[in-house]
């Protein structure tokens, strides 16, 4: 009999630890699932306690494997065959997917068995041994048991077992959804995307905020935005983009404050008006790309400054990393050399010459206290601009089997 793949086996991340939450995390994922894979129409699931199963009908497995490598909460996927729990079939299969990594140049196979149902009649070393001895007979292959060319992994269940050859690493971490929703302070820099995309890792669903100061800051800034929120909602679906007009606030700013405050005080505003908008959006927490020491304004003097103009939750995942810890991580999630294009954001072009680096709280709110900036809070988040992003359409293919 001629067994084909026909399905992915998704293997689940720390899901596995959640206890009486897994059945709540697993059908998160499986969502999570069908929504970055909408554009397959064939594909069907299958869900069980400890795996997701995906069948193929004909969709082509090159598209559909960079996509799921995005999907937080799955730690590795299979290409995979499916054969009743009989050691003939399993000798047949094996044997069958060996000869497709022969037709790929593999010339050395180690084949592990993983009998999850314990009642089978053989026992995992057996099981190896039966289909390794086939092979042998039958090919060319040899067995190096340290560093083949492939590995074959064999899966007994009760119902079924599974053939595959080769294991894609997944994402890890949390199904986004699972941990509520935070306010992510989007700027067009580094550090605030690879931000955004370790709290999804964590589960937790993101909005975007950005502050616009036109026209101080040109279209090609807010594009840049634009482009990074994008990139993040692959991870997500989509994402849901705030655009705030910041420049009568950050005018008033620098009219009635020292310049030497204006850093701290242009953050109180921004972490004033995520705070609003976020409560409006039913977010838990803010989110932001702060690491100690990088900037005047990230000491923590203040950020204890600067924060203390909110009582909702602020998440830096990047607090403790050094800038070449980020940059690792942006390149890695391809948001770096969009990071670094050179079109500026508010922070940027307003930066003064000598920021106060350790602030003092009744200080900044003497300054103030001398204009209206309530009002003009107000005026900017009736004007704020809301837009939702979706993935960009997938231009490449991988040669992940």
């Amino acid at each position: 009999m001629e067994y084909n793949y026909e399905l992915i086996l998704v293997r689940f991340g720390e899901l596995s630890t959640k206890g009486k939450n897994k059945k709540t995390f697993i059908k998160q994922l499986q969502t999570n699932v069908k929504t970055a894979l909408s554009g397959f129409p064939k594909l069907k699931y299958e869900r069980t306690i400890d795996r997701l199963y995906i069948e193929l009908n004909g969709e082509n497995v090159e598209e559909i494997s960079p996509i799921l490598q995005r999907v937080f909460g799955i730690r590795s996927f299979s290409l995979a065959m499916r054969v009743p729990t009989d050691i003939d079939s399993m000798v047949e299969a094996g044997y069958q997917a060996c000869m497709k990594e022969v037709d790929a140049g593999a010339k050395t196979f180690k084949v592990e068995a993983r009998r999850n149902w314990k009642q089978f009649e053989l026992i995992s070393d057996q099981i190896n041994r039966r289909i390794a001895s086939y092979t042998l007979t039958h090919s060319n292959l040899k067995v190096d048991v340290h560093t083949p060319d492939f590995k074959l992994i064999v899966e007994v269940r009760q119902d079924h077992t599974y053939i595959m050859a080769h294991t894609v690493l997944g994402a890890g971490g949390y199904p986004v959804g699972v941990g509520g929703r935070a306010m992510l302070m989007l700027s067009g820099g580094i550090d605030s995307p690879v931000a955004g995309y370790l709290t999804m890792k964590r589960g937790i669903e993101i909005e975007c905020i950005h502050y616009a100061s036109p026209p101080y800051t040109s279209e090609q800034a807010q594009n840049k935005v634009k482009t990074l929120a994008k990139m993040l909602s692959q991870y997500q679906g989509k994402v849901r983009l705030h655009i705030v007009p910041f420049t009568e606030l950050q005018l008033a700013i620098y009219e009635n404050c020292d310049e030497s405050y204006a850093i701290t005080i242009m953050r109180r505003m921004m972490y004033r008006l995520a705070d609003r908008l976020g409560h409006n959006r039913n977010c838990l927490a803010i989110v932001n790309g702060e690491s100690v020491g990088q900037v005047a304004s990230q000491t923590l003097e203040s950020m204890q400054t600067i924060n203390i103009v909110t009582d909702m939750p602020v998440i830096r995942p990047v607090v403790t990393y050094d800038k070449l810890e980020i940059i690792d991580i942006a390149k890695r999630i391809d948001t770096y050399e969009t990071s670094i294009l050179p079109y500026e954001d508010c922070c940027t072009i307003f930066t003064p010459k000598n920021p106060v680096t350790k602030p003092n709280p009744e200080k900044a709110e003497k300054f103030e206290r001398k204009f209206d900036y309530e009002s003009l809070m107000e005026k900017a988040l009736q004007q704020t601009e809301t837009m939702v992003i979706l993935p960009k359409e997938e231009s490449k293919h991988s040669d992940l089997f």
